[in-house]
């Protein structure tokens, strides 16, 4: 199969062939191109010397734990990194996530689910380096952050101060899974990290005043035992 010529760089660091062999044919299928390294080192050393557009990233490497690898890569740069590991616990995924990973899939994977996730993180970091988008939109839901003014089907919708600053800590990162501390340590400051029931309390607000059936969320939803995601398009609006 020949590699497409144009189309996003993926790094896949992971040390199982089989594995690397699948997504090489799975998403060189989706018009992606791929580098492959089976170490923690060689993948830093070739996302140094050759940056991809987006790495893919195994935490059980057999030189170093890929928790290392994401903080190395995130000391000098934003590249999108979405962890692919057999460990599932909700623990690991906070800790991938807070040592800045964008995403986490749990092995055994689906390529739907993956190539999903790859365009989610790859649409977040356009929305970085463009710098420039202030009006986000998902659905009935339009939030401008330039004006600070939110609308729901064109109809404005009050917020409270700390009600909008997690909102627009949400959009800021929308798509992406954002752990509770983190959430906690940018809305509320370093000394509230561990008071989760401020987040609980203020997410059922947002809930009730921006969904239609607070109950169901379709924007604002919860990763259990992980965080909250503000979805990017409303096809990937459920937990995982």
């Amino acid at each position: 199969m020949t590699e497409p010529a144009t189309g996003p760089r993926v790094l896949v660091i992971e040390d199982e062939p089989q594995i690397r062999k699948f997504l090489r044919a799975s998403l060189t299928a989706h018009g992606y191109r791929l580098e492959e390294s089976a170490t923690g080192k060689e993948g830093l050393l070739q996302a140094a010397l050759k940056p991809p557009d987006l790495v893919i990233l195994d935490l059980g490497l057999p030189d170093m734990d890929g928790l290392q690898v994401t903080r190395e890569i995130r000391a000098w740069s934003r590249v999108p990194i979405v962890v692919l590991s057999a460990r599932g616990q909700e623990e690991d995924k906070v800790q991938a996530l807070d040592a800045g990973a964008d995403d986490y899939l749990t092995k055994p994977f689906g390529v739907a689910e993956l190539a999903a996730r790859l365009r989610v993180a790859l649409r977040h970091q356009a929305r970085t380096d463009g710098a420039g988008e202030s009006v986000f939109e998902v659905g009935a839901l339009v939030v401008d952050l330039g004006k600070r003014v939110v609308t729901v089907s064109g109809e404005p919708v009050h917020l409270t101060p700390t009600e909008y600053r997690l909102l627009s800590t949400l959009v800021k990162h929308a798509g992406r899974v954002l752990t509770h501390q983190s959430l906690l340590k940018e809305v509320w400051g370093p000394n509230d990290v561990h008071e989760t029931h401020y987040l609980r309390v203020y997410m059922a607000q947002l809930r009730q005043k921006l969904e239609a059936d607070p109950t169901r969320p379709r924007f604002l939803v919860t990763e259990p035992g992980v965080g909250y995601r503000l979805v990017s398009d409303e096809s990937s609006g459920s937990s995982t």
